[in-house]
Order: structure tokens, then sequence, then C-alpha cells
């Protein structure tokens, strides 16, 4: 939200612009006043809003053209004057003053000041006021309000400048359409995600509990029961579904096992019937409160330092997950797992993201890119691994995604307890954790990261891709398009990442392996900042020129100080499957050891052999005691 607001008061001359300002801050009427005050600022601690306010009174002489033009370009709000006993400077308005507003190309909100009702004859209702007032504002909708005013009296000389502050602080526009009386669709769709990221349980309405965590959330404070009473009286009298009944769910993270059936609660139509009545009762504040907790600008867009906020990784180290983002995203699972089968299929995936843009691996061949089930729904474990991956990989997108999919998901108290959560999470960057530098690792000969990189690198056709689809169990599809029959060869032409995870000394780690295609695989390789564990060689051991490949590949690029397997596919593609198990355990071994010294495994269908640059070939079955320095095998 703005910390300071610039107000410009304009209007022909006499109105009694000066005198507003004068009377403003004297607090009382001052008859011989300049003819423009100079600039005035108010401190944040005395205004309403808690805002810095400057006040810039103007002269409408042509001499003074310039200056004017000049302020309202700077302004923020405008407060346009006239006098009760000036007909013509009422007239004016419509006629001269907005549409030089507008020639000007200056959108913003504009506050009708009626000065000196004093001045006025007789008494003038408020159904009368609306009727003058009502033609103006809607043929200009940048008119927010009217208020009249005594400067001499004084009354509602403060009123002016607060309704002011609100039209900037708090704007009407993008939220409101004064002609047709109905929230816009910018506002609905943002109050529907706010409604659904509330409805922690996913069972349709907002109960007594979730209601309570939502206004604390917002406004810091909790609500008392009779005001949640009140709360459904007005909507009930007012929207036929506006409260309603929840549906019973299955057992989640946010549902006790022990839960009780469906409680009453606000709807969704409830909700936003209570926001138009805020905006139509002039307290848009308390709705601005609420989109501005959950991120969104004045455009009603979310806030770029919501979705990406400040979060600096140091050189040679990776982004992980931590415990607080891996139980984010497993209650999340578990929330929208509907059927409880343990896997989410593409209608609970679409419900899941509903709050996002979509699925932010839509253009990856998720769900091919990590572990799901046979019908192609997503297990927990692929579910954890591909954002393991994401995370890795680009941890702005994960970020974001904590953002759009409400971060931190938290269970709710009954409104009765007297239990009191312990603080959560402020800022998404908690749900991330930093490792240590990878050259810090190889130096100790132990890292504590979760999840490694390792590149595939080979020639065209030596099967790099079938020992992806192969490493997360993707079968093949043949020509005829049946699985398991000969491979149509389509060369790579983008990059492709797949992750799964492995079990190293009883707990879990995740390997990505990531294929680049002949045109990123160079300007990946020659990267000197490449943020690789591992790189994994791969040739057709029927195809010579496969193998000179990668031997053109090492000797063209530096890359020595990584870790290297050299994996022998026969035939290519069709032996993938036999290897991945393999390639597996020693890329993860490799790098939990922290990658002392660069080797090269050979993996075949057949047998093993490892390469140590210096010392040429090592055992077949001494390999695990070279690599270890143990007697392991």
């Amino acid at each position: 939200m703005r910390r300071d607001v610039r107000i410009v008061l304009v209007g022909d001359e006499g109105v009694g612009k000066s005198t507003i300002v004068t009377t403003l801050i004297k607090e009382s009427f001052i008859a011989n006043v300049q003819h423009v005050v100079p600039e005035v600022t108010i401190p944040p601690e005395v205004t309403p809003e808690k805002v810095t306010t400057h006040i810039i009174d103007t002269s409408p002489g042509p001499q003074d053209r310039p200056h004017l033009d000049t302020e309202l370009r700077k302004a923020h709000a405008i407060c346009l004057v006239y006098a009760i006993d000036n007909p013509n400077s009422f007239d004016r308005i419509p006629a001269y003053w907005l549409p030089y507003f507008r020639s000007l190309g200056v959108n913003l909100p504009v506050i009708l000041v009626g000065n000196k009702i004093d001045l006025r004859g007789g008494e003038v209702t408020n159904q009368a006021l609306e009727d003058e007032i009502m033609p103006i504002m809607n043929e200009f909708k940048e008119v927010e309000t009217c208020v009249e005013c005594s400067a001499r009296t004084p009354v509602n000389i403060s009123e002016i400048f607060f309704f002011a502050q609100k039209a900037v602080l708090h704007p009407t526009a993008p939220l409101y359409d004064s002609r047709e009386h109905i929230l816009k669709p910018a506002c609905v769709a943002a109050l529907k995600r706010i409604f659904k990221l509330c409805d922690v349980n996913k069972d349709g309405v907002l109960d007594a509990a979730e209601l309570n965590e939502f206004q604390r959330k917002c406004f810091g404070t909790p609500l008392q029961l009779s005001e949640l009473q009140g709360i459904k009286e007005t909507v009930r009298a007012h929207v036929a579904n506006g409260v309603g009944q929840g549906v019973l769910l299955p057992v989640s993270p946010v549902n006790s096992p022990s839960q009780s059936p469906p409680e009453e609660g606000l709807t969704e139509a409830g909700f936003l019937y209570l926001h138009t009545t805020f905006i139509q009762r002039g307290r848009l504040e308390t709705t601005w409160t609420v989109l501005r907790k959950f991120g969104y600008a004045e455009d009603l867009k979310l806030q770029e330092s919501f979705l990406e906020p400040k979060f600096e990784v140091p050189y040679d180290c990776s982004v992980e997950l931590s415990p607080l983002g891996y139980q984010f995203f497993t209650d999340i699972f578990e929330v929208y797992d509907k059927d409880q089968d343990g896997a989410l299929k593409q209608e609970e995936l679409d419900d899941l993201f509903s709050t996002s843009p979509g699925c932010p691996w839509s253009h990856q061949g998720f769900p091919d890119t990590t572990i799901a089930d046979d019908s192609g729904a997503v297990t927990l474990q692929g579910w954890l691994a591909q954002w393991s991956m994401t995370t890795l990989l680009d941890y702005k997108t994960t970020l974001a995604y904590l953002a759009y999919l409400g971060y931190p998901l938290i269970p709710v108290q009954p409104l009765s307890s007297s239990y009191l959560p312990p603080p959560q999470p402020t800022s998404t960057t908690t749900a991330l954790q930093i490792s240590r530098p990878r050259k810090t690792d190889r130096k100790r000969g132990k890292v504590s990261r979760n999840v490694f990189l390792c590149y595939i690198c080979g020639a065209a056709g030596s099967g790099k891709t079938s020992l992806l689809r192969s490493f997360v169990g993707k079968k093949f599809v043949g020509r005829s398009g049946n699985r398991g029959a000969e491979l149509a060869y389509e060369p790579t032409t983008k990059v492709i990442s797949v992750v799964n995870s492995v079990e190293i000394g009883g707990s879990e780690k995740y390997l990505v392996l990531q294929e680049f295609g002949s045109k990123y695989e160079a300007e990946v390789l020659k990267n000197k900042k490449a943020e690789a564990d591992m790189i994994v060689y791969v040739y057709d051991s029927s195809d010579t020129n496969s193998f000179s490949y990668i031997s053109n590949l090492r000797q063209q690029y530096s890359l020595d100080h990584l870790p290297s397997f050299l994996s022998a596919i026969p035939g290519g593609a069709d032996r993938a499957n036999a290897l991945t198990t393999r390639l597996g355990t020693y890329a993860t071994f490799t790098a939990l050891l922290g990658g002392t010294t660069a080797m090269i495994m050979y993996l075949t269908g057949f047998r093993t052999a490892a390469w140590r640059p210096g010392l040429g070939p090592v055992a077949s079955t001494s390999w695990w005691r070279w690599l270890f320095g143990r007697g392991y095998y």
C-alpha cells in the first residue's frame, strides 16, 4: 500500500480552495488568506490512514496553467471544488474541468467538494443532492463521491481529505461497477480464489473455525460467536444460498478422523455478498485489506514481491525444499486426493491448481516426468519428486506456486478452542533451503543434500531418452502404438528432465536426469557454471560413431571436475531399461561421496567397469572397493 498521498485542489476562482486548506491546518476560519496557499505536508501519525499526506492548492488563471498541469500529473487524487452559491462553478465541472483532466491523460480519483453550504438558502434533501450528482458520476467514472462542506463554520473539512485518501488507498474502480452495482469480474475472481484457499477442508463452505482463521489472518483478531451468528443471519436474509452445509469429506490432514458431521457455513455466494455490501456501504478498506493480505495489488493481480520474494542463492549452492515445504506439498496432496486412493487423477490435479495459472509442468510432458500409477495418476512419491526437481532447476517457480496454492496450509481450530496455534511462516521462502557449496562437499567427501542433478549426454539415437523414460518407469510405445514395440526414433529438440527417488542408507534422495538434445548440449557443457553433480555419457555399443561423439565431447569441453559415467547400451534404446537401476545407485553414491575424484563408469548390460583419469581401468569386481576405499562390493 502507498506510504504517501498527494492531493491537489482544483476549481474556479473564488470557490474557497485556499480557505479550505487554511481551515484544515488552523482548525478555524481565517477571513483573509493567500491567493494560493503553499504546499502542506501532514505527517502520518495524525491521519486516519497513517500515511504522509501532501495537499497542494492551485490557481485556475491562464498564467498558472503550466504549474496546474504539472501538479495534476504528479497527483494521486483531485479535489474538484465548486461553490454552493455559484451555480456556474458547478456547471463547469462536467462542461470544463472533468474533460480537461481527461485531455491531459490524467486518470485519477476525483472528489467533488461543494463548499459554502452555510450560504445555501433552505434545506436540501439527500435525494435532491443525489439527483444532482449522479448524472456526473455516471458519465465520469473517475468521480468517487461528493462532499458538501463549509470552511467558515467549519463543517466536513477533514472529511474531504479522508475521502480523498480512501480513494487513493482503497479505490472503488478496480472492485465495483457503480453503474451496474455489482463487483467487477477481476474482483470476483480474486475473492473466489481467496474463498477456496480459506476453505481448508475443501467442503465448499467456510465453517466457524475457517472464518475465525480468516479473521485472524486478515485483521489480527478472532471472531466472537455472536459476530459469527450475526454474519450468518445477515447473509441468510439476503442471499438464498449464502449459507449452507459443507460436504462430508474423507479423513485428511485438516479433517480429523473423529470429525463430526459438516456444520453450516458461509458459501462462496455468501462470501461475495458480504464484500459487495462492504463496498456499497463505503467500507472498501475491509475488502482491500483482505485482497492485500492475499498478495493482490491495485490492479488485482498478485504482486511480484508476493510471487517472487527476495531469495539469494550463493554460487555453487543448490535449492531444495525444506521440511516445511515437503510437509506443505504432502498435506495439499492429501487434501485434494478426494477418493483417498494415494494418487492424483487429472481432475484432482485441475482442482488443486485452480487457484494458480495452471499446472506448471504442462509443457514438460508431466506426468511422464515422474512416478505415476498404472492409470497415469501421480503418486505422492512422484508428486514430491516433481516438486524436488522443480525446486532444484527453477526455485522461482516453486516460490510462485507456494503463493498460488496458499502456503502455509494451517489446520484450523474449533471456534470454542482456547488453543492458540504457534506462529506460522509469513514468507514462502521458509519452504526452501539452500545447500552447502558443492566444492565444500567435495572437499569433505560427504554431502547433506537430498536432490542431485545428472546430465545425460550422447550422440543422437544412442538411447538417452529411452534411458530417461525407463528411469521413471515409463514403458516404450512403438510405431504401431504398442508398448514394447520397435521405437520410431525422434531426435530430442528440447530439454527433457525426469526425476525419481532412490534409497540410500535408509533415507530417500532424489535424482534428476536431464537430456538437452544436440541443440542445447554444447551450450550447457561449455557453461563453466554448470550445476550438475555428475554426467552420464550414453553411447550405442554397436555404433562406433556413437562412441567417437563422446570422445570428441570430452576433448572439446573441460568436464573433468565432474564425476562421469559411460553407459554403453547395446542396440541403443533397447537395453536402457536394464541399466536404470544401476545408474541410480552408482550416480547417487558418487554424489553422496561428494564427487571427490572424477571418474568414468562403464555400464553395460553384462558387466561393469570403471576408468579413472590417470589410473586406467579398475577391475569390475573391485569398483566398489575403489570407490569407497573399503572392501564393499
